[in-house]
């Protein structure tokens, strides 16, 4: 049996354990990789392949890299490579309905959450700010809509208090490339049939912003610790230090609730060799690594040997 034709689409980091999976499967011939256009990036602003367009490469596969995924030249590129099958992970574009009919199997996509929760463009940072216990990896038939289609199959992981967006990240990529490759075979001979998503417990993971990591001490302090966790490593949950009369931006990296002390919201409790405590809506958190604006990450120590904090100043905008 000839292995299956298939086209890989994909631009973040996130996908690059799923196009790499699909590379070690004898049954599975990648014929084209299909990424977003190379970036600035850096002071000298310097073009930049994306990950998966590095990946690519190595693997030596074609790349192509139209500017939109709609575009009728490129969706004709698609058809003339004829693929049995086109995967998605990470990509960055809503697809048309003319590109998801190209393959005689569809389009997979392989999303980080247990779907229909947390549809949409940060799973991964919503499940730790949402503060659930659990979370994984959906195989899903694509269909017009964000992130609405059939389910074929789905892997479980634990969220556990030491997890960051970057842990989660990293572990949920693996999980979905070993999902992605159990599940095609048994999906091409037709022994896993696609299941529609429940309607309820659907629910939209907005894209993420700078904005977002901004510290709002009035709120319970296990928000903010799972702020910290989620926003790790970016954009990064960030609070300001007034010195000399200026906000100095304070970027928050580990830190922990503290349920045996309270005070007023952004109120610094404690500042010693053990963190620096500081006062929430609901108990406090205890900050043990941070970066001063302009500065290197230090652990709380360090930090206070060089910037010194007194007791009943305050943190905030």
């Amino acid at each position: 049996m000839p292995p299956l034709r298939i086209i890989f689409m994909g631009t973040a980091d996130l996908a690059c354990a799923s196009l790499r999976a699909l590379c070690r499967e004898p049954s599975f011939q990648v014929i084209a990789v299909v990424s977003q256009p190379d970036k600035p990036k850096g002071r000298d602003m310097k073009l930049q392949p994306t990950p998966v367009k590095e990946l690519a490469l190595a693997e030596g596969l074609p790349v192509l890299q139209p500017r939109r995924a709609r575009d009728e030249e490129f969706i004709a590129q698609l058809r003339a490579l004829q693929p049995d099958l086109i995967v998605v992970a990470a990509y960055g574009q809503i697809l048309p309905q003319s590109l998801l009919d190209i393959p005689r199997l569809g389009c997979l996509n392989v999303h980080t959450s247990l779907l229909p929760k947390y549809r949409g463009a940060a799973p991964i940072q919503w499940a730790i700010l949402d503060g659930d216990a659990e979370t994984g990896v959906t195989i899903m038939k694509m269909d017009a809509g964000l992130d609405t289609g059939p389910m074929l199959s789905t892997v479980k992981t634990a969220i556990t208090p030491d997890d960051n967006a970057q842990t989660l990240h990293d572990r949920l990529a693996a999980l979905g490339g070993e999902l992605l490759v159990k599940t095609i075979p048994d999906y091409a001979e037709g022994k896993i049939l696609p299941v529609p998503q429940p309607a309820e417990g659907a629910s939209y993971a907005r894209k993420i912003s700078k904005e977002d990591g901004q510290i709002d001490w009035a709120q319970p302090a296990r928000l903010l610790w799972n702020r910290v966790r989620g926003f790790t490593p970016w954009p990064g949950a960030f609070t300001h230090l007034n010195e000399d009369g200026k906000p100095r931006l304070l970027k928050t990296w580990l830190a922990q609730v503290e349920p045996d002390l309270a005070g007023a919201p952004g109120e610094i409790l404690r500042a010693d060799k053990q963190g620096i405590v500081v006062g929430c809506g609901q108990q406090s958190l205890r900050i043990l690594q941070l970066q001063r604006e302009g500065g290197r990450r230090l652990s709380a120590q360090e930090f206070l040997a060089g910037h010194p904090l007194a007791v009943g100043s305050r943190l905030g905008a």
